[in-house]
């Protein structure tokens, strides 16, 4: 359920054009703008050397909680990330929904949750990069 919730606000950003609530490619600007919205401090790579540069973040009710989602790009294509604490990652490794791609793994106690319709082994590149960052 929560995957489906994660896929539909991937979409849902795109639809209404509320991609982004703080735009920026500095991991420097994004990961304070969410001090005091959320209740833990986000893991934010610079995965840019890699093509996936920052775009910015944004904030997102999933499954009753809010969650913070940092936004990346790889060539016209977005990667959500929604990252929260509390209970595990609502996809473990890799799945598939409606024609999008999910990833999801805990680390650093956050879990992170992958979306984007880029090919699947451009997400499990994406998911391997920032996973191997560390936070």
């Amino acid at each position: 359920m929560l995957a489906g919730e994660m896929a539909a606000a991937h979409v849902r950003a795109r639809l209404t054009g509320h991609v982004i609530d703080v735009e920026s490619t500095d991991r420097h600007t994004v990961k304070p703008w969410f001090a005091g919205k959320v209740d833990f401090a986000p893991f934010v790579p610079d995965l840019a050397a890699d093509g996936f540069p920052l775009l910015g973040g944004r904030l997102e009710r999933i499954g009753g909680r809010t969650v913070a989602t940092l936004v990346y790009g790889r060539r016209k294509h977005s990667i959500d990330v929604h990252v929260w604490s509390g209970e595990p990652a609502a996809v473990a490794g890799h799945a598939s929904l409606d024609g999008y791609a999910l990833r999801g793994w805990s680390a650093g106690g956050l879990n992170f949750t992958a979306v984007s319709d880029v090919a699947p082994e451009d997400l499990a590149q994406f998911g391997r990069l920032f996973q191997a960052a560390g936070p």
